[in-house]
């Protein structure tokens, strides 16, 4: 593909088709010319790609991310170890592209869902991420595991990539708390977005599906209770409670 021409320069080499995966969203390259037989090469490229990332994601979250071998990867995918360096030039580089394409694919959903309800109200808005949070979770459930007991595993330029990514997506949540109390400082603000996202983000230890709710079911819930809180701390005459520490795993300790 970046012989034929139909990759830019700067996605060409070791690391080039790993990046063109995961820039296409976030870059807005043009869309491609379907017509063109070279495309539907490159979309199997992603498929196959998208698919060792999944299988991936479920090996380190059984096994853990330090224990888990690029052996381990290749005979859970079916693809040779000198076939997955095609795709990543290290396991750091894998989880890298693991937690890269689920940030970014969560960011965009989450972005394009708040667009179309902009002129709803704080309340609606913060409905509508939670129930896209969660049901993207619920559905990858490993991808989550890994996110939030490999967050440092990440090193460099890979962590600071990501890092962009968490920092965008919890500024979501944190804009929406803002129009729901503008009378709130930044410090508290920023605290609630942390409790929320550590109430979320702990499902993958206790979730079950078929037993446990429904992600639609399970937000409303869990938004009723944060609201329920959140809108009335600090309009009182009493004692406000004091501050939850955010879970130790959840994936945005530090943002």
């Amino acid at each position: 593909n970046c012989r034929a021409g139909i990759l830019p320069g700067r996605l060409c080499g070791p690391l080039g088709m790993g990046r063109f995966f995961l820039e296409r969203s976030s870059d807005h390259l043009p869309l491609p010319d379907r017509s063109d037989p070279r495309v539907h090469e490159r979309e199997g490229y992603d498929e196959k790609l998208s698919r060792i990332l999944s299988i991936a994601a479920e090996t380190f979250a059984e096994r853990g991310y330090h224990q888990a071998s690029i052996r381990d990867i290749a005979a859970a995918t079916g693809v040779s170890l000198s076939g997955l360096y095609y795709y990543f030039r290290s396991k750091q580089e894998l989880l890298f592209l693991i937690q890269d394409h689920v940030f970014g694919e969560i960011l965009d959903r989450a972005s394009r869902a708040l667009s179309e309800v902009e002129a709803e109200s704080p309340e609606d808005q913060l409905r509508t991420f939670v129930h896209i949070h969660l049901s993207f979770f619920v559905d990858n459930m490993a991808e989550m595991r890994v996110l939030s007991n490999e967050a440092r595993a990440l090193s460099g330029d890979f962590r600071e990539r990501v890092g962009n990514k968490k920092r965008e997506y919890t500024a979501l949540v944190q804009g929406i708390l803002a129009r729901l109390r503008p009378d709130r400082p930044e410090s508290d603000l920023r605290l609630a977005t942390f409790i929320l996202f550590g109430m979320l983000n702990w499902i993958y230890t206790w979730y079950t599906p078929g037993r446990d709710p429904s992600a639609e079911t399970l937000a409303r819930e869990m938004i009723g209770l944060f609201l329920g809180g959140f809108l009335a701390a600090g309009r009182g005459d009493e004692e406000p409670a004091p501050p939850v520490a955010v879970a130790s795993g959840s994936f945005w300790p530090r943002a």
